[in-house]
């Protein structure tokens, strides 16, 4: 079966690999064929099936792979696995089919793998040798594919040499045998002439090679060229090249020559141009053979067939190219002439003696010395042959010749000739031009121009006639060149042109000289002379020229000469270009700026026909599109001048390098790169000129002429050139630029347009704004506008025609009918309304303002643009100016036109972040920009919120600010941010934070933000403090988080920060003025500055409400040495403060600061008394905004009243009374009434003659407003009655004050009233006479009066009134009986609703004084709650609630029993009066409150299920009283879904129950909240449900730790501890686990004292006989509990558990040892301590009698294990070892199991493997977990362990051995390797084993040796037998024996074959066994 299995393998792993060959991952493919494959190679190439397989998975690579790593890969394997024939078989014939089957494919790339391939097969293997015809194949696919890659790039072209060469170089057999392939044309020239010539070109290297097989290489030639039947191809002529290069003449002659006579005479058409090339290519003096070749080569010359008379022409100019003999030319000459003078026949036909005036043309071609000597007889005959022919053609041949001839020598030209010249240009057009050319030709060469002369006044007239006439302009710009270049020789003849005033004649015919349309007409020819024209006279008159002409004209003709579309043009004109600049470089600043505008010209043209369907156009200014190549060297040929010149030629320069015309896109600097080094190589460093000049430059780039141009290439070009300077000089570019953008005029224009503005440039041209949207019906009556067809016409997409179109129409639509109907149309033009000309106007108007508009955003957005452009081109720099760009970017974010090109530019800032947080840069940029919109909702709507369980299922997806926070955190895994990508993104995390609630994304935030304290960066320190505020205001719970933050940022404060650092201190919450201030300690005493703003925000937080903030505050104050500074400004605009805390905190700061300077206080009223006013405003009746200010001010009044002086009390007081008593908030009026009081109150005694006056003053004037009059005058007599206490007792004017407040009690003004209360009783010592009567007034007023408002007042009079006259007055007066009888007169609502009234009010004033009378008059005020008037009833509630608020303990107590009571009544308006009642003591003070609500809530919860509807309704209310006065808002949140969870506890229960999980409490729960809690969480607790049980019992957990004050829960401790016990035996596991924790958790929150019994039932329980599951119930608890306890109780009781664990009883046992097992999870590193005493009772328990108890030890060892295992391994591992080897079967199986699972937690292992089938040494670990077991327990004691475990792989015990098996197998990888190493250790432990005691122990060790022996005897024989052998030396008499046991099981357990092996050891060995002189071994031995 294994032979099987290994022969399936390759198969199977060659299939797998097959799958894995086409994976994209190059790390897959090099490890698939370094790692996967060569191991495969031995066997795979065992079977064809395999070795098949696996050639197809390589040639599978053939089109996949494409780069080089891989390429590499498979070419190793390919060359590796080459050495074994099979496969190379395979492979070669694999390759061969292959290659012949890709003859025809184009892919390069797989040409050249076929060609390596087939090349490592020869060079690898004996292929070629042993298969001739595979060879052959093989070369002939080889040389068409070389065909492939030659006809490639020049890379292609090197890498095939490459490889050829290399093959012939290391084997000259292998080219021999190519070479035979070659010689018998197996190899086809035709098919594949590149690889002749690769094998030529390497035959030329070798001498030897060369001389050898040079006649196999001339035969080849003459076979398959000059013999073959068909015109060979170019290439196959080419291919010969370096054979030719090095021939002689011997073999040229012999070989050569005879064949190309033969073939020219036999097929000359074939071998023509094959010939040409050949005598092109040969380096030989061609004179000897000129002669042999005429004869044949004329005929063909004077052919009828136009190529081959090419072709021969070509020949003779190569003979006459190639001669030196002076004998051949004229020989050759005189061959001509006697054909053309007829000897071999007359040349009839035109053409026939145009081709022998061609060919001696090309006799031009000799030396010139040769030309010289027979030039003169040359030009004579050809002036014969001129004038003896008629035909016209054949005479512009003549001419053609004899300019060619005069071209070479002067000796050419004449005085004949220069006569036939003047009679010439008389000729007709065609004769004269040719004529003209003949001129231009000797004009050229200048030792001829003399012999011209005489033909100036004829070159001057046919100048003026050619450019008078258009038709003749060719003629007069050759006669122009002829005349401009005798110029240049003669002074004469320059003055002649003068007075011919040639130039005047010109520039009046033609300014630009040449025109653009006329050059584009031109034959290259013409074009030539236009080039030598213009070289003349810009450098020989440029001064005329400068004079007459327009130099950019002639300019720009020579650009586009430079461009021309033809070579030879270029050529002449680019070397024309550098004389011109040579002699004048002034222009070369001009021809570059030309140039630029060219560009630009042709990035137009070429953006229409990319637009349009045309191939071409005909454009006058460009007739052709230049290439780009061409249009590059053209700047490369100005560049150099330009920059030698003029320094303003750098900017355009660069800007032309970067044009969109000549560079790519992909690369907009690779023509600026190239020029460069162009001009490096002229030594100009182009770079170090920019440096200096960097500032004219950029201003130059940033102009009209360049970012702002109006051609869009232009302006890409400036951006790249920007971009460009940005990696030059990025500093100097970026501060140019920046001062630029802040200059931009267009920037202020922006911020200053109109939202009017925006709109009108939205608005479509010829619209109004105001129109958008409305139909607006005009008559077009004048206008010819195109009108739809048809009612779908608005839909056809053929509506959006071009602009241009429309406007050539409709003009030339109106010119037609102008024309026509003028006449008619007349009389109809009306003159225009008003209104349409009001509307033509306001069109203008918004005309001129939508183009002000547009021309902002096009330069703004172009400005951004460049600003994205240089910040992508240099992101290092840019990375450092983040911060500083942003504040560009961020405001124009908003904009409503510019927005889109701001949003582009935040994005290439954004990519220019730290990687890999530049990998967000999208999300990054469009979060900015969201938040840009300051749409603050929008924002939070992108925010993830803390989501339910319920609803995790339904959340979208990842959100932008999700993504964002996901690539920082993943930023942010290798360390912090750098500073400047930090405050890059911060904004976003600010934003995040400053959510109103906490967000999923918090904790990531705070994380971050976190790791960026360090005080050495730059970071933004003010914003992180100021949102870390923030979040410790909205979410407390951050408070250890954030605290620490604050401190470490203010490490880092600098001087100006410490300001806004400061602003915490204004915070609404305690803890973060705090936290703040605790920072602020930490802030280096360097960085303080003395700020006012400081100063003042420090002075406020040290008069700050709380103590301890103000504390603090005076320490820092005190520590940094501030004083009070008389600038109180700050102050002032704290006491406008949003929070109260800092307006209280402010105005005792400015007393404070008045105490100090007390000649202030004047100047601060009058700042006080106008910020006042300026509050007050007009306008308030329509929204107050500013009464937290005025509030503020009252504040203020209030705290300076002790400061002030009497002088101030008038001004005071005047205040107060003409402005501050007629507030409209009723707030302010109120604080200001209280101000006045208390001023009057502090100062009133002393100047009581001062400010009784005011009052009375006041009190008498008229009012003039009736409404304000009375809000003045009741806070006057207010005053007045305040001020009256100061008066004498008898002094009369009290009376008149008491009338006047009793008055003011009518004002139906709550504040009002309590304020005249207040005043009342202090005058009551005056009125104690007339006590009676007033108290009689004041109850027959409250009993009786009409109004609401006045009831109540009197009942707040009677209050003050009872106040003044003391408790006692109640029954004096009879006060108590009159309010009885009230509540009692069943006729008179009123009467019982002013008792009830006045019953309210004297509760709120007495307090605790009039407790006695409320328990007295309970029953009636119960009466009430059910009378039939709402009035009563209302009044009821609300006496009860000043009862409820006001009463003692005691006082509940009296209270509450009756109340109770009244519930069991069996009327039902009693209950509901009783109910009504209890739901009003939730008003209660609080520690009242928490004393009562326990025993109220569950009565009211009963109420709820009464029969009456109307008792239900009762209770219903009561508990949501009960609700509203909750003060923590999570539960207040809740208080709907508590009720009815209260209200129907069925249906409700476990939904609140989910709810208040999922609540995240961020406040502490007050004793209301437990009230309403605790009955559902009882309920929940009695519920059979597994969850709502478990839910409940976490709740009760949580309630502990969150309660205000843990004394609240103490009434409630009651209820639910036995129903947490009763879930504590719960059979479920995780619900006992839940109440554990929840029973730990009451014990931390509310101590040991609470709960005495807890800990003794839970010792009880544990003991129990009842069921294992209370015990274990009981067990969890107690490891919770004694967690909370603390370690000196777990110390104390430990003794006593692990006495336990050894109790007679086995459920005591099962219980204490199970306590064990959760001890590790509560307790952790303390219970580690105790694991030594702990571990002999695990081990006791596991060899118990009782299975239970076993189970128990067992799974408590397997949680030591697993808590410990890594920590206390030195304590485990001795126990476990020393179990392993117990006598007790089931202690080692126990110890076996807890060993496997400490080395499966060390080897990182879970031990789960299903380890089935196979041998038992197969095993599942790896070879990196036998190394972390080595590393964690060393070598040795691995060893150790090791050797323990493979021992009881024998055990006896089955259960025993298979679980050594298990642990075996899963952690050792290699059973014969790890026993070879453990060897030593192994057999140590057998013989000590064999020598034991045990007769067990002793049978395991023998079983576990001979099993060694039978399954690895060779393998472990040598090394067990030699330690045997050793073992009988020990001095141990037992350890002998235990060797000698040992050897009897290895003689018994081993082979007679292995034994014999062995025999030299085994026999010494028993011999000295039998010499022992212990004599009961001998038995032993025998035995063996």
């Amino acid at each position: 079966r294994e032979m099987v299995a290994q022969d399936a393998a390759p198969e199977e792993a060659l299939r797998a690999a097959a799958a894995e060959v086409s994976t994209p991952s190059a790390t897959r493919r090099l490890r698939l064929f370094r790692d996967t494959l060569p191991p495969l190679l031995a066997k795979a190439t065992e079977s064809p099936s395999d070795t098949t397989l696996l050639v197809d998975l390589i040639f599978q690579t053939l089109p996949l792979y494409d780069d080089r790593a891989s390429r590499k890969a498979v070419d190793d394997m390919v060359i590796q696995a080459l050495s074994e024939s099979t496969f190379m078989k395979t492979f070669a014939a694999t390759l061969v089919q292959s290659m012949e089957k890709n003859l025809k494919v184009t892919s390069p790339l797989a040409c050249f793998k076929l060609l390596r391939w087939s090349c490592y097969l020869l060079k690898w293997t004996q292929f070629a040798t042993l298969s001739k015809g595979g060879f052959s194949r093989l070369a002939n696919a080889q040389a068409v594919l070389s065909q492939v890659l030659m006809n490639g790039s020049f890379r292609q072209r090197r890498t095939c040499k490459q490889l050829f060469i290399r093959l012939f170089s290391e084997s000259v057999g292998m080219y021999k045998m190519y070479i035979e392939e070659v010689k018998d044309l197996r190899i086809a020239t035709k098919d594949s002439p590149a690889f002749i010539n690769l094998i030529l070109d390497f035959t030329v290297t070798s001498s030897s090679l060369f001389s050898e097989y040079k006649p196999v290489f001339l035969d080849l030639y003459v076979k398959t060229i000059l013999s073959s039947k068909d015109r060979p191809s170019e290439a196959a002529s080419e291919a010969f090249k370096p054979l030719f290069v090095d021939i002689g003449h011997e073999d040229f002659k012999n070989v050569i020559l005879p064949s190309c006579i033969k073939m020219l005479k036999r097929n000359p058409e074939i071998v023509l141009k094959s010939i040409g090339h050949l005598l092109l290519t040969v380096r030989l003096d061609l004179s000897n053979y000129a002669m042999e070749f005429m004869p044949v080569i004329l005929p063909q010359a004077r052919h009828s067939d136009e190529e081959r008379r090419n072709n021969a022409l070509n020949i003779v100019g190569t003979l006459s190219d190639k001669s030196s003999d002076p004998d051949t030319l004229p020989s050759m000459f005189n061959a001509i002439k006697a054909i053309l003078g007829g000897s071999e026949g007359k040349l009839s036909l035109p053409y026939q003696r145009i081709g022998m005036l061609n060919a001696l043309e090309q006799l031009s071609r000799f030396p010139p010395k040769q030309i010289s000597r027979l030039a003169p007889s040359v030009s004579s005959f050809l002036l014969t042959c001129y004038k003896g022919d008629g035909i016209e053609e054949v005479k512009l041949a003549t001419l053609s010749t004899l300019g060619s001839w005069a071209s070479v020598s002067s000796e050419a030209v004449q005085p004949d000739v220069v006569s036939f010249i003047t009679a010439g240009l008389k000729e007709k057009d065609t004769l004269r031009k040719g004529h003209l050319k003949l001129i231009r030709v000797i004009c050229r060469k200048s030792d001829s121009l003399t012999k011209v002369t005489s033909l100036l006044d004829h070159l001057i007239q046919l100048s003026k006639t050619g450019f008078s006439k258009a038709t003749q302009r060719l003629d007069g710009i050759y006669a122009l060149y002829a005349v401009s270049r005798l110029a240049a020789i003669d002074a004469k003849a320059d003055g002649s042109i003068v007075k011919e005033k040639l130039w005047t004649l010109i520039a009046q015919s033609e300014p630009s000289l040449i025109s653009v349309q006329l050059l584009s007409k031109l034959t290259d020819e013409d074009c030539l002379t236009c080039v030598d024209l213009l070289q003349s006279l810009l450098v020989d008159h440029l001064f005329r020229i400068q004079e007459y002409f327009s130099i950019q004209s002639l300019l720009q003709v020579l650009i586009y000469l430079v461009c021309h579309p033809s070579w030879a043009v270029r050529k002449i004109a680019y070397d024309a270009t550098k004389n011109i600049l040579s002699s004048s470089g002034a222009l070369a600043e001009d021809l570059l700026f030309l140039f630029t505008s060219w560009l630009s010209l042709v990035g137009e043209r070429v953006l229409i026909l990319k637009q349009s369907d045309m191939d071409s156009f005909g454009d006058s200014q460009l007739p052709f599109i230049p290439s780009t190549e061409v249009l590059v060297k053209c700047l490369f040929l100005i560049a150099p001048y330009a920059i030698d010149h003029s320094q303003r030629s750098y900017a355009r320069l660069i800007l032309c390098s970067h044009h969109p015309c000549i560079s790519s896109s992909g690369s907009p600097a690779g023509v600026w790169k190239r020029l460069q080094k162009r001009l490096k190589q002229q030594n100009i460093s182009f770079t170090d000129l920019i440096f200096p000049n960097i500032t004219v430059i950029c201003k130059e780039l940033l102009s009209k002429d360049g970012l702002f141009s109006s051609n869009k290439q232009e302006q890409r070009a400036a951006l790249c050139s920007l971009a460009t300077l940005m990696s030059i000089s990025p500093n100097d570019t970026f501060v140019e630029f920046e001062k630029h953008f802040i200059e931009l005029p267009d920037r202020t224009l922006h911020d200053g347009f109109s939202e009017n503005d925006i709109k009108i440039f939205f608005t479509s041209e010829g619209q109004l704004s105001t129109e958008q949207g409305v139909y607006v019906a005009e008559a077009v009556a004048s206008k010819n506008t195109k009108l739809a067809k048809g009612r779908f016409r608005a839909y056809d997409g053929q509506d959006a025609e071009p602009a241009k179109s429309d406007k050539r129409e409709s003009s030339s639509i109106g010119k037609r009918e102008t024309g026509k109907f003028t006449k008619k149309t007349a009389p109809v033009d009306k003159s225009k309304t008003a209104k349409e000309e009001a509307r033509e106007l306001q069109l203008k108007e918004e005309a001129s303002t939508r183009e002000k508009v547009g021309h902002v955003q096009e330069n703004l957005a172009l400005m951004l643009d460049a600003l994205g452009e240089l910040a992508i081109a240099n992101p290092v720099f840019t990375h450092g100016q983040l911060p500083h760009l942003v504040n560009y970017i961020e405001p124009l974010l908003s904009s409503p036109i510019v927005s889109d090109a701001a949003f582009c530019a935040m994005l290439r800032l954004a990519r220019c972040t730290a990687p890999p947080l530049c990998n967000w840069a999208t999300e990054i940029a469009a979060a900015i920009h969201v938040m840009s919109v300051e749409d603050f909702e929008a924002v939070l709507d992108l925010m993830p919120v803390l989501i339910m369980e319920e609803d995790s299922k339904k959340r979208p997806p990842s959100g932008l600010f999700e993504k964002i926070v996901t690539g920082l955190t993943a930023a942010c895994r290798m360390g912090p941010l750098p500073a400047d990508s930090f405050t890059f993104v911060f904004p976003i995390m600010e934003r995040i934070l400053l959510s109103s609630k906490k967000t999923s994304l918090h904790d990531d935030v705070l994380q971050i933000l976190s790791m960026h304290m360090d005080p050495i960066l730059p970071l933004p320190r003010p914003r992180m403090l100021s949102v870390l505020y923030h979040v410790l205001s909205t979410i407390p719970a951050y408070h250890p988080s954030v605290g620490p933050m604050l401190n470490e940022l203010c490490l880092g404060l600098k001087r100006d920060d410490l300001a806004q650092a400061l602003i915490g201190v204004y915070a609404k919450e305690v803890h973060v003025r705090l936290a703040c201030l605790t920072a602020i300690k930490c802030v280096p005493s360097h960085s303080v500055q003395r700020d006012l703003q400081v100063s003042t925000s420090l002075w406020i937080a040290v008069h700050d409400p709380e103590k301890a903030v103000a504390e603090l505050a005076e320490e820092l104050w005190d520590r940094f040495g501030f004083d009070v500074c008389a600038d109180y400004s700050g102050i002032f605009d704290a006491l406008s403060h949003k929070n109260h805390n800092v307006r209280a905190a402010a105005a005792e700061a400015l007393t404070a600061a008045l105490d100090e300077n007390p000649d202030k206080i004047q100047d601060t009223l009058s700042t006080l008394f106008s910020l006042y006013i300026q509050d007050l405003g007009p306008g308030v009746e329509f929204g107050d905004t500013n009464w937290l200010g005025r509030q503020g001010i009252a504040l203020a009044l209030h705290s300076v009243a002790d400061v002030l002086g009497s002088k101030d009390l008038p001004v005071v007081m005047t205040f107060l009374i003409s402005r501050a008593l007629a507030d409209p908030n009723l707030d302010v009026r109120g604080r200001m009434i209280n101000a006045g009081i208390l001023i009057i109150d502090k100062h009133g005694k002393e100047n009581v003659p001062l400010l009784f006056p005011i009052f009375e003053s006041y009190l008498n004037k008229r009012a003039s407003n009736e409404e304000t009059y009375d809000l003045v005058r009741e806070g006057v007599v207010i005053f007045t009655g305040a001020l009256a206490k100061h008066l004498s007792k008898d002094d009369p004017k009290v009376h008149s004050v008491v009338e006047k407040l009793l008055d003011v009690l009518n004002t139906p003004s709550e504040a009002v009233q309590r304020a005249v209360s207040d005043c009342l009783s202090p005058l009551m010592v005056s009125k104690q006479e007339e006590a009676q009567s007033l108290v009689s007034r004041l109850l027959d007023r409250m009993m009786k009066c009409e109004k609401y408002g006045e009831r109540r007042g009197a009942a707040f009079g009677l209050a003050g009134v009872v106040k003044g006259f003391r408790i006692t007055s109640l029954k004096k007066y009879g006060i108590a009986a009159t309010l009885q009888q009230g509540l009692e007169d069943r006729a008179s609502a009123k009467s019982r609703e002013g008792a009830l009234l006045g019953f309210e009010c004297l509760c709120e004033k007495l307090g605790r004084l009039f407790e006695p009378y409320v328990i007295k008059m309970l029953p009636l005020l119960l009466v009430s709650f059910s009378d039939q008037v709402l009035a009563v009833r209302e009044a009821a509630e609300c006496a009860a609630r000043a009862m409820m608020s006001q009463l003692t303990g005691h006082g509940v107590k009296l209270v509450l029993p009756s109340l109770l009571k009244g519930l069991e009544d069996k009327a039902w308006r009693t209950k509901q009066s009783s109910v009504q009642l209890l739901g009003a003591m939730a008003y209660c003070a609080p520690q009242q409150l928490s004393q009562c609500l326990p025993k109220i809530v569950p009565k009211l919860t009963e109420v709820l299920t009464d029969t009456h509807p109307k008792v239900q309704a009762a209770g219903q209310t009561a508990l949501q009283q009960v609700g509203s006065v909750i003060k923590n808002p999570e539960i207040n949140a809740l208080v709907p879904i508590l009720l009815s969870a209260l209200t129907d506890p069925n249906d409700h229960t476990k939904h609140s129950l989910d709810i208040l999980l999922q609540t995240t409490f961020i406040n502490s729960i007050d004793a209301p909240s437990l009230a309403l809690l605790v009955p559902i969480v009882h309920r929940g607790l009695r519920e059979r449900g597994v969850d709502t049980k478990k839910k409940a019992a976490q709740i009760v957990g949580n309630m502990s730790s969150l309660v205000t004050e843990p004394m609240d829960m103490i009434p409630y401790i009651g209820l639910l501890l036995p129903e947490v016990k009763k879930v504590l035996v719960d059979p479920i596991p995780e619900v006992r686990g839940v109440a554990a924790r929840a029973l730990g958790s009451l014990i931390v929150g509310m101590g040991e004292q609470i709960f005495p019994d807890l800990v003794p039932w839970l010792l009880e329980t544990l003991k129990s006989d009842n069921s294992n599951v209370e015990r274990s119930g009981a067990a969890q608890g107690l490891s919770e509990v004694l967690a909370a306890l603390g370690k000196d109780y777990f110390d104390q009781i430990l003794p006593d558990i692990i006495r336990n664990c050894s109790h007679q009883k086995a459920s005591v046992r099962d219980g204490h040892l199970t306590l064990f097992r959760y001890l590790p999870r509560s307790m952790g590193a303390i219970f580690q301590n105790h694991l030594q005493a702990v571990l002999p009772a695990i081990l006791d328990g596991l060899a118990d009698e009782n299975e239970s108890v076993r189970d128990a030890a067992l799974s408590a060892g397997h949680i030591f294990v697993e808590y410990y295992a890594t920590t206390s391994l030195p304590l485990l591992l001795p126990a476990i070892e020393d179990g392993i080897f117990s006598d007790n079967w089931r202690i080692r199986q126990s110890s076996v199991e807890l060993l496997g699972d400490l080395l499966f937690k060390v080897a990182g292992t879970s031990g789960k493997a299903i380890l089935e089938g196979g041998s038992d040494d197969e095993g599942a670990s790896t070879e990196a977990q036998g190394r972390a077991i080595v590393e964690v327990l060393g070598r040795a004691k691995r060893n150790e362990v090791l050797a323990a475990v493979y021992m009881v792989r024998s055990d006896v015990s089955l259960t025993v051995r298979q679980a050594a098996v298990h642990v075996w197998k899963t952690i050792v990888a290699n059973t014969p390797r790890t026993l070879k190493e453990i060897m030593p250790v192994l057999m140590d432990t057998l013989i000590s084993s064999l020598a034991s005691s045990s007769s067990e122990r002793r049978q395991v060790a023998g079983r576990a040796l001979g099993e060694l022996v039978r399954k690895l005897g060779e393998r472990v024989l040598p090394s067990i037998i030699p330690i045997l052998s050793q073992g009988l030396k020990d001095p141990n008499a037992s350890r002998r024996q235990g060797v000698c046991i040992g050897l009897s099981e290895v003689m018994g357990s081993a082979g007679k074959h292995q034994l014999l092996s062995f025999m030299g050891e085994l026999i010494p060995t028993i011999r000295t066994a039998l010499c022992d002189r212990f004599a009961f071994w001998l038995y032993n031995c025998v035995i063996l």
